[in-house]
């Protein structure tokens, strides 16, 4: 079994996944667009919405992170993505330091990357996207128990 995450986006999913792209390090492993979608689908997509994100897949190291765009043919108003923080977890300060800055580019710390009693840092953010991140570097002891 595999967990994922896959985050939904108001329009700028292309744009996110481009920046996450270079603060990863990832390889961009798909990206279709709504007009790319075989018409034996059956969904009538508007013309100002073909070219936004129906899918798209990031490897980052053996992990998956997924999008797309918030559906054209959504009956529901995008909300924002709320109530849910992806948490990662690196291996050295200053890992943790280079990710926790280019993911804060443009977005508000919620909590500054420093040290903790189980971390030697941990901070927490939103990106520009609207997307909350912990960036963690456990201390040994912690990882082990």
């Amino acid at each position: 079994m595999q967990l994922s995450t896959y985050l939904m986006f108001n329009d700028n999913c292309r744009e996110a996944f481009e920046f996450y792209q270079r603060c990863f390090d990832a390889k961009l492993e798909a990206m279709a667009t709504y007009g790319e979608m075989p018409a034996s689908e059956g969904m009538e997509i508007p013309e100002e919405a073909r070219d936004l994100v129906m899918h798209a897949r990031l490897r980052i190291g053996d992990q998956l992170l997924m999008a797309s765009d918030n559906s054209p043919c959504s009956p529901a108003p995008y909300e924002g993505i709320k109530g849910a923080s992806i948490a990662i977890g690196v291996d050295s300060v200053l890992e943790a330091e280079r990710l926790f800055n280019a993911l804060a580019d443009n977005g508000s710390v919620q909590m500054p990357l420093e040290e903790t009693f189980w971390a030697h840092r941990f901070g927490m953010l939103v990106d520009r996207f609207g997307v909350a991140w912990m960036i963690n570097y456990e201390k040994e002891e912690q990882a082990a128990a």
